[in-house]
């Protein structure tokens, strides 16, 4: 059976080590003049080296040849995923107390270690503190946030970086080169752009392709998008067009095309967002557009709501608009009869009309259920609907008016976090494209004499109160 070609080419020394050279390059420093610490924390996205480092590190530290096939007693490796209740820490703190069988050192490499329960952590943190003098600690992990700072301080941290694509694509160019796998240029960058900063990704996709690749043609761009389900460039390119040139038909027939090839709508969220950004220097109107990309993976409809992303940004144009660029009409009439026509009443334009009925919130929000707004978000989204329940509304021509009682309540509504959350819920009810705003205060009194009142005592709510039938 033939070995994968991410396990194959992992680094087995400092030196091999890509892209994470101000983490090796102290390493081997520190190496050189003997100083050991008792714990490493190695923290960064997957697939970047951490494992690989760890393995190279703790052979390094006991003066061992290291290669993947390699195992000794005194290198113990523990997956925190699997191994993460108090009992397992108490069993590993009683271990530690062992002497190293034949090596200097007894090492502990302990991957994903956020993964242990907090009881664990408590258990671990006295012997991380003051390990035995023969015992070295090195933790790794995808997600350091969750490390309790107890933890984190007595460490000493690296920080891996995300590969950059240019440095993926250079080593898997090198990878395809030894293993003779023939591969176009353009193959190589969506690859390593797919690949998300991961070396392990990259490689694995490479090993994939390179078993569905003809041995004439080999790995080329069109077989990339293929085998990943990717949409075409051209896809791409012709939704951002239609977004450019606010055509929603373009924009609708270009998303059907893509749904019959199958393509998933988080799938085409993530190319535009990598096209976007590698172009945003020379197209920054753009940017709107990025922003609201990030916000569709988050919906329950991603379809949906990708489409209306890309399709609030068109303007619908009034028929009217088609007499602004047709010819001038040259009217031949007398002098006294041009002057009659000026003075009498201009009748009002029925299509300007129209167009600004069609833009009336209060035709859109006809119906609108202000307690199944708050419902739904008590339901979904717990943190908007703390706020919501306390506030009040208002419709008008503009949109939709929250009064949220007092300038704290607003700055979270107003919050980038949060304002999504309102329009998704809407969205959720029906009622697309809504603008909203908020107030700092409560809802008007929609009594004279209370507003009266009010304005002279500083304020005040409006209270409606039942009568008990007597």
């Amino acid at each position: 059976m033939s070995t994968a070609l991410y396990r194959k080419y992992r680094s087995k020394s400092l030196d091999e080590i890509e892209g994470q050279s101000h983490i090796t390059t102290v390493l081997k420093q520190s190496l050189a003049q003997g100083r050991i610490a008792h714990a490493y924390l190695l923290t960064g996205p997957r697939g970047v080296g951490k494992t690989s480092v760890a393995r190279i590190l703790a052979h390094e530290i006991n003066k061992l040849p290291y290669d993947e096939d390699s195992n000794h007693l005194d290198i113990i490796e523990i997956d925190a995923a699997s191994n993460n209740g108090v009992e397992d820490v108490r069993d590993l703190r009683e271990k530690v107390q062992l002497a190293p069988v034949s090596a200097e050192k007894k090492v502990y490499i302990i991957d994903e270690v956020h993964m242990l329960s907090k009881p664990a952590f408590n258990a671990l943190l006295k012997t991380l503190e003051e390990p035995p003098e023969h015992v070295v600690f090195i933790l790794a992990t995808t997600d350091a946030d969750k490390l309790p700072a107890t933890i984190v301080s007595r460490t000493q941290q690296f920080g891996f970086r995300a590969i950059t694509p240019a440095d993926a694509a250079a080593h898997l160019k090198k990878i395809a080169k030894k293993e003779h796998i023939k591969i176009d240029a353009e193959a190589l960058e969506l690859i390593a752009q797919r690949g998300q900063g991961s070396f392990r990704d990259s490689i694995g996709l490479l090993d994939q392709l390179a078993s569905l690749a003809d041995e004439k043609t080999g790995i080329t761009h069109e077989l990339v998008e293929q085998a990943l389900g990717l949409a075409p460039a051209t896809i791409i390119a012709r939704l951002l067009e239609g977004y450019q040139t606010h055509s929603i038909e373009t924009i609708v027939t270009t998303l059907d095309e893509s749904e019959s090839l199958g393509i998933q709508a988080s799938t085409l969220t993530s190319q535009l967002i990598g096209a976007i950004r590698t172009t945003i220097a020379t197209k920054p109107e753009l940017l709107p557009l990025l922003d609201q990309l990030v916000e569709v993976a988050r919906s329950s409809q991603p379809a949906i709501k990708l489409l209306t992303v890309l399709a609030a940004h068109t303007q619908l144009k009034p028929k009217s608009a088609a007499l602004a660029v047709a010819p001038p009409i040259v009217i031949k009439a007398p002098i006294p009869s041009l002057e009659k026509m000026a003075t009498q009443k201009k009748p009002k334009d029925p299509v300007a009309k129209a167009v600004v009925s069609s833009q009336d919130a209060r035709e859109i929000l006809k119906g609108f259920d202000w307690q199944a707004l708050v419902d739904h978000t008590k339901k979904h989204y717990v943190a908007i609907y703390s706020v919501l329940a306390k506030c009040s509304y208002d419709i008008d021509e503009h949109g939709l008016t929250i009064y949220a009682v007092n300038n704290f309540y607003k700055k979270k509504l107003d919050d980038t976090k949060y304002r999504p959350l309102i329009a998704q819920s809407l969205e959720a009810l029906g009622y697309h494209n809504i603008v909203i705003n908020t107030v700092p205060t409560g809802s008007p009194l929609k009594d004279e004499q209370a507003a009266k009142v009010a304005a002279i005592m500083g304020g005040g709510e409006e209270v409606v109160v039942e009568s008990d039938g007597k």
